[in-house]
């Protein structure tokens, strides 16, 4: 029997090794692309603005307009997935989303630029809930917090990354007439329609096609990810309509909003508050990528913490204390290093939190209501914590004249989603997972 269990965990091992090498470095890469080309927006700023003749406030309202359509077109975004498969639909957004990134660099006044807001979100609606759903299909619950989380390091790393190549894409003003920023969305843009080509030949939809699995990795791999179904859930099968209003998809989306609230708005408006301080554009580039860098690293060591304890309310709940502790305390700071200091603190929690609270979202839903619901979450979230709160700290921002009380709104809505998840999990919904993980 004993010899059997080592087989077992043997063939576990060999066959996640295999799928994450598989699916995740690929889809991070794309992923990646997807903030580096949601959030270039907040780098292109620094000159786009200023060409365009765009004040705080049409600025912050253009860029929300992306969450606007994100959260009408997301739920038949992840349904079309389910119905068509991840290796169409995931290349059909981001060979669509590239496309209208690129697109960007024709704006040129304030409603062009709310129009090509608006149509980017459309068209990478779905790509974030589509690949949760697809890992769904792949790795088992008790993996799934670091796997989550080690997908999910692309969001800092998008910025790590972006920000100091989107500034030497500013650098590249005046080339065959066009201005830096222009550069900045062309050059970010054309690589992701490349990547959503290569979609159609990498990615498998679901184990049972996967002949790059052995037999016995194959059959172990589509047990266990059947067992994980049988478990019981909060949120059974329900008629779309009901889903919206289920009580623990809108708790759900609460929490999510606050994490949502505080990356998206910093992607956007963090560039602008570090400049503040009279830094050079490059210097700008430079110090924005210093959070993201400490942020990337934790939440990973975060997310596996959560799977090899099993825990996922307190993995979620510390993440969210740590952004309203540093978003007070960055409202308040008044030189650059408090405030780069305090910045991390916010984004080390606003991305620890992905892992365990995607992982813990997941197991609240029953398989027939995992595409929409998590579809659901995510689009309010991101209506609420993109749409809303991105343009609450541009007014702040106008009638305070000051980047870092525009923070407080934000500190605000962490203290409420956390006494919402607290309210929650209080019985205990986040169960335990049963055993220890191995590293991969």
């Amino acid at each position: 029997m004993q010899s059997g269990m080592m087989d077992t965990a043997a063939i576990e091992r060999r066959t996640l090794r295999k799928v994450v090498w598989r699916l995740i470095p690929f889809l991070m890469i794309c992923y990646l692309l997807a903030f580096i080309d949601r959030g270039n927006v907040g780098m292109a700023a620094l000159q786009m603005n200023h060409d365009l003749e765009m004040s705080a406030r049409v600025f912050g309202f253009g860029s929300s307009l992306f969450f606007v359509s994100y959260f009408f077109c997301e739920v038949p975004s992840n349904l079309a997935l389910q119905k068509y498969g991840a290796r169409i639909w995931i290349a059909r957004i981001m060979v669509t989303w590239g496309i209208v990134s690129a697109a960007t660099a024709l704006v040129h006044n304030a409603t062009s630029f709310y129009v090509l807001r608006f149509l980017l979100g459309a068209a990478e609606a779905g790509f974030f809930p589509g690949v949760l759903l697809y890992l769904s299909y792949w790795i088992p619950p008790s993996h799934r917090a670091r796997i989550v989380a080690t997908f999910m390091v692309a969001i800092p790393a998008a910025s790590f990354i972006g920000s100091p190549i989107s500034a030497l894409l500013l650098q590249m003003d005046g080339i065959w007439g066009l201005r830096g920023w222009q550069w900045l969305f062309i050059m970010e843009g054309v690589p992701t329609v490349l990547l959503g080509i290569a979609c159609f030949f990498l990615l498998t939809n679901k184990p049972e096609e996967a002949k790059w699995l052995a037999d016995d990795e194959r059959t172990w791999l589509v047990s266990e990810l059947a067992a994980g179904k049988k478990a019981p859930r909060k949120v059974p099968s329900l008629p779309l309509a009901q889903l919206f209003r289920n009580r623990y998809v809108l708790c759900l989306a609460l929490v999510d909003t606050c994490a949502s609230a505080a990356g998206s708005t910093l992607s956007v408006w963090q560039p602008q508050l570090l400049k503040s301080f009279g830094l050079t554009v490059m210097q700008t580039g430079l110090l924005n990528s210093v959070p993201y860098a400490v942020a990337s690293i934790l939440m990973v060591y975060w997310g596996r913490r959560s799977d090899r304890l099993g825990e996922r309310r307190w993995h979620t709940v510390v993440p969210m204390l740590l952004i309203g502790v540093g978003l007070f305390a960055t409202s308040l700071s008044g030189s650059l290093l408090p405030t780069v200091g305090m910045l991390c603190a916010v984004l080390v929690g606003a991305y620890s939190f992905k892992g365990p609270f995607w992982a813990l979202a997941t197991d609240m839903l029953s398989s027939s209501a995992v595409a929409a619901g998590l579809a659901t979450v995510n689009a309010v979230a991101n209506l609420l914590g993109g749409g809303l709160m991105v343009n609450v700290y541009g007014w702040v921002k106008e009638a305070t004249g000051s980047y870092a009380l525009a923070l407080m709104p934000l500190a605000i809505l962490t203290l409420v989603s956390v006494a919402t998840l607290l309210l929650l999990t209080r019985s205990g919904s986040a169960k335990r997972l049963a055993g220890k993980t191995e590293t991969i």
